[in-house]
């Protein structure tokens, strides 16, 4: 994610404030723009605001914003009452009832950092609005019966996800349960988005028979692969064809998982650009495999050589800084050169450069993974 600054006085700024904290204007993110924007309150519409120093430049905030779950405008003359991310909203749960504005809040925070990834890659975002039978939805659900939990997934375009992920005890008691090295709400997004890109971009569309070279043939009945991955629990030599042990267990959720690691590497290479990082090794032999400039607009990269050259030593590093700060890895996971391959796939598809021709089954660059102990 880029950064941003108060164009009023200066403050950096997170992409989730919604007040400067050095000039106290009030702060409003227009998508289109990428810019989290200082506004003055319009003195003649009460609803209305104006980019600080530019009063023709008029919005409103998303009617979300009033939960104070979203700081995202809209222009003052659209018909919509919901941002480009919240529109896709179709049911919330109950906000009156105990923790569930704190976590459906929690929610959105990880949704919008999903949607400036999607939109900085142009990818298609469609409302069940335009597409009542697949557009992409949201319902956020708690547990109302303790015989019929609510379970994280997608079906048809709807994303279903239980909001008790945003209780940071429950989360981890569940990532412990289910034996996962990571588990975070955006992770969730991320990961459940990439089965509606599956649906969008290569189930009926050229880019299918690439797929299927690259991560294999999806006709295995879903539901029993699911059962059999439960029970049997992955290869033990997954690390060498999977990012996650979870992506064994068929090619959907291989996609999925791989989609959602391309995502995870693609802002946080841009964070990490935006304050020009730079890993320079001392007192290493070879400190060139553990070296990078982190000098380069991740979403514009040609390949994904570029990605994973930057990527391995970025992760080697800020592991080993939260070794130090006693905490778990930043990103415990290893990219083997088959993994890497999937990831080219993923960054081409993105990119609209897959789907007529078979993507080379050669591994695209030499494994150049960090110590083993960084494996899941």
């Amino acid at each position: 994610m880029k950064l941003f600054e108060c164009q009023m006085c200066g403050q950096a700024l997170y992409f989730e404030n919604t007040r400067c904290e050095r000039c106290h204007h009030r702060l409003g993110y227009i998508a289109s723009e990428q810019w989290l924007a200082a506004l003055e309150q319009s003195a003649d519409e009460a609803p209305l605001w104006h980019i600080g120093g530019q009063p023709n430049r008029q919005f409103r905030f998303c009617e979300n914003a009033e939960q104070k779950a979203c700081n995202w405008l809209i222009h003052a003359d659209a018909t919509e009452r919901f941002c480009a991310a919240c529109r896709h909203n179709h049911l919330i749960p109950d906000l009156a009832l105990g923790q569930n504005l704190k976590h459906w809040r929690l929610m959105e925070l990880a949704k919008h950092r999903l949607f400036y990834t999607l939109m900085e890659l142009n990818l298609p975002l469609v409302t069940r609005v335009e597409d009542p039978k697949e557009g992409l939805g949201f319902n956020f659900l708690e547990d109302t019966d303790a015989n019929k939990k609510i379970f994280t997934g997608h079906t048809d375009g709807m994303i279903t996800i239980n909001i008790a992920e945003a209780d940071d005890a429950e989360r981890e008691r569940r990532r412990n349960t289910m034996h996962e090295p990571y588990r975070t709400l955006l992770g969730h997004f991320r990961h459940e988005i990439g089965h509606w890109y599956w649906d969008r971009l290569v189930r009926d569309a050229p880019a299918h028979h690439a797929f299927s070279i690259v991560f294999g043939d999806e006709s295995p009945d879903y539901g029993e692969a699911l059962k059999r991955h439960y029970k049997d629990g992955a290869p033990t030599d997954w690390r060498q064809r999977y990012v996650s042990a979870y992506a064994t267990s068929h090619p959907w959720e291989d996609f999925a998982e791989t989609f959602a690691h391309y995502l995870h590497i693609v802002d946080t290479l841009e964070t990490a650009s935006e304050f020009g990082i730079v890993v320079h090794p001392r007192h290493l032999t070879h400190a060139e495999q553990l070296s990078t400039d982190i000098d380069f607009e991740p979403q514009f990269a040609k390949t994904v050589n570029a990605l994973i050259d930057a990527w391995l030593p970025l992760t080697f590093a800020v592991n080993s800084l939260n070794r130090s700060m006693g905490q778990a890895d930043f990103y415990p996971f290893v990219l083997s050169p088959t993994v890497v391959d999937k990831l080219g796939f993923i960054h081409d598809l993105v990119h609209g450069r897959i789907g007529y021709e078979a993507p080379t089954q050669e591994p695209m660059l030499q494994d150049r993974r960090p110590p083993a102990d960084n494996a899941s």
